[in-house]
């Protein structure tokens, strides 16, 4: 392959940092939709599936920060595999697991009630997380 070049491998430590800084925004995006989106008056579907839309693009994110040398797909598969299990714990019902949800870190981390509709919303989440993560060229040095 004449003149083909082999791209150079991305730092580890740049991908995590700007993952982060993605993942960051996506919390605030998260809790700003939770804490303002009733009283904005956005319906109930819109803050219940975009925060857990949300949620999973944070997962996702941070399984990269965490994971950076996989590639998005590994992630993805990771990230889904995380938030199945998640949901699926909800139907475990463990006294000191149901009062930690009744916490506020608890309902955001954990949530409380199993929907199989928030597999969809994390799915396009997970989607969404690594369209966002393609915006950034992870190849091109500084």
């Amino acid at each position: 392959m004449q003149g083909a070049q082999l791209e150079k491998p991305v730092a580890p430590l740049r991908t995590s940092v700007i993952r982060a800084g993605l993942a960051l925004a996506v919390i605030a995006c998260g809790l700003s939709l939770r804490w303002y989106g009733f009283p904005l008056g956005l319906p109930a579907f819109a803050v219940k599936y975009g925060g857990s839309l949300l949620w999973a693009t944070m997962m996702y994110l941070l399984v990269g920060v965490l994971l950076p040398r996989l590639t998005r797909a590994q992630i993805a598969g990771l990230a889904m595999v995380i938030a199945v299990a998640v949901e699926f714990s909800r139907l475990v019902h463990a006294p000191w697991l149901d009062a930690f949800r009744l916490t506020t870190a608890g309902a955001l981390l954990l949530g409380r009630i199993f929907s199989l509709w928030n597999l969809l919303a994390y799915a396009i989440g997970i989607a969404f997380g690594v369209w966002i993560d393609g915006l950034v060229e992870w190849t091109k040095a500084p």
